[in-house]
């Protein structure tokens, strides 16, 4: 997609998005074929569930279709959320990401994989799992120190909100 395009579909497309109460996070528009694929990935700090996807679908696919700003062939509009092993490249990401691990790659070399306890303005509170039956362990990261970060999937993550939760049922009952 050029970067008129892109911009142009950006500046059409963002109010939009912001009018639902979400961030437009990503904008790509792919060949499929003959026809192209316009791919808008939104996100916002409560998560968007499919209702809301369905709504910003709908807004985004009545001012495409009155405006030329996909051209005059054919295309499919794909509303979506980042995923869950999302790349963190804005500050309000690595707030939503609080509570998740996360793989790091650092600027100094290496990487470092950890869970963001808290996201400040200039780092992360971050809590590095220890190794080998060792405590976990706190790290202040800068966010000049982070070359790339993305959120780690995890299956058998037990989650202390919800132990509390099911502590808590079981006691009223």
């Amino acid at each position: 997609m050029s970067t008129t395009q892109s911009e142009r579909l950006r500046t059409l497309l963002e109010p939009l998005v912001s009018s639902q109460g979400l961030d437009l996070e990503e904008i790509a528009v792919d060949a499929v074929g003959r026809k192209r694929v316009l791919r808008v990935v939104v996100d916002s700090d409560t998560g968007a569930d499919l209702d809301r996807i369905a709504d910003v679908s709908r807004v985004l696919s009545a001012k495409l279709d009155e405006t030329d700003a996909m051209g005059g062939g054919e295309y499919t509009l794909e509303v979506g959320t980042p995923g869950a092993e999302r790349l963190l490249t804005e500050h309000r990401h690595y707030v939503r990401a609080t509570g998740r691990l996360v793989r790091f790659q650092l600027a100094e070399g290496g990487e470092l994989v950890a869970r963001i306890i808290e996201a400040g303005d200039d780092g992360l509170d971050l809590e590095v799992p220890g190794v080998k039956g060792r405590k976990a362990t706190t790290r202040r990261l800068a966010f000049d120190d982070i070359t790339r970060a993305r959120v780690q999937v995890e299956f058998n993550r037990k989650d202390d909100a919800s132990d509390k939760k099911n502590d808590k049922k079981e006691e009223e009952a």
